[in-house]
């Protein structure tokens, strides 16, 4: 192996160490900002918020070193299409971490409103969504491209829940109005839960980019597009 070859290896491994470390840190946040909602606790939401500046700095680090490895080693072929990857994960990772703020920013809001209740489990819906990011991630470091579809499969349920909350939080205000501005929180949780589902169906996505080179992202396929 030449010289070359070596410190590419050596960088692209940096890479893949950088952006799983930055994966799981996304995902402490995700369980830590549904926790602060559900349990009312308004001190942990916050830390979640203000760690939240660190995860855009990373985000912003690993970007910076995908571009340095292009310009310093022109990868082609296989490592080419990882450093692409990356670069699109590493983004959908950094809105999973907004998105999380969005959770904790609710949880502070309702700290010290009255608890409502709702036929609902929040936390087994971010159970499914975590769930679903660990298991991406783990399809990129085993490129597995069947865990990775079996992560695109399980972005409907998701999204029936979503639908789920939505009925339960419709009923609940037609029975306690006075409480609907809770309610309306509750149900933005629910959406950016669901929006985190679909960031990580993309990095699935990316994942069977990287393994197959086929594009799936909208349904499409490279054959259908004409090339």
């Amino acid at each position: 192996m030449s010289r070359h070859a070596i410190h590419l290896e050596k960088a692209i491994n940096e890479l893949k160490r950088l952006i799983l470390h930055l994966g799981t840190d996304v995902e402490e946040s995700v369980r830590l900002a549904v926790q602060s909602l559900t349990e009312r606790k308004s001190e942990q939401a916050k830390q979640v918020i203000d760690a939240d500046y660190e995860i855009d700095q990373r985000e912003v680090f690993v970007e910076e070193e995908c571009l340095k490895i292009l310009a310093l080693h022109q990868p082609v072929a296989n490592d080419l299409r990882l450093i692409i990857a990356i670069l699109k994960i590493n983004n959908d990772l950094e809105r999973i971490a907004d998105l999380s703020v969005n959770i904790a920013e609710r949880a502070v809001y309702l700290s010290d409103k009255v608890k409502v209740d709702l036929p609902f489990d929040l936390q087994d819906m971010a159970e499914k969504v975590r769930s679903m990011l660990k298991r991406s991630l783990d399809a990129l470091v085993n490129r597995d491209s069947k865990l990775a579809q079996q992560v695109c499969e399980d972005d409907d349920a998701v999204d029936d829940l979503n639908r789920e909350m939505y009925k339960c939080v419709e009923q609940a205000i037609k029975k306690d109005p006075d409480n609907l501005n809770s309610y309306i929180q509750l149900l933005s949780a629910s959406r950016y839960l669901e929006r985190m589902a679909d960031h990580a169906t993309n990095i699935a996505e990316d994942v069977i980019y990287l393994i197959t080179g086929e594009i799936i992202r909208h349904g499409s396929n490279t054959d259908e597009a004409g090339f």
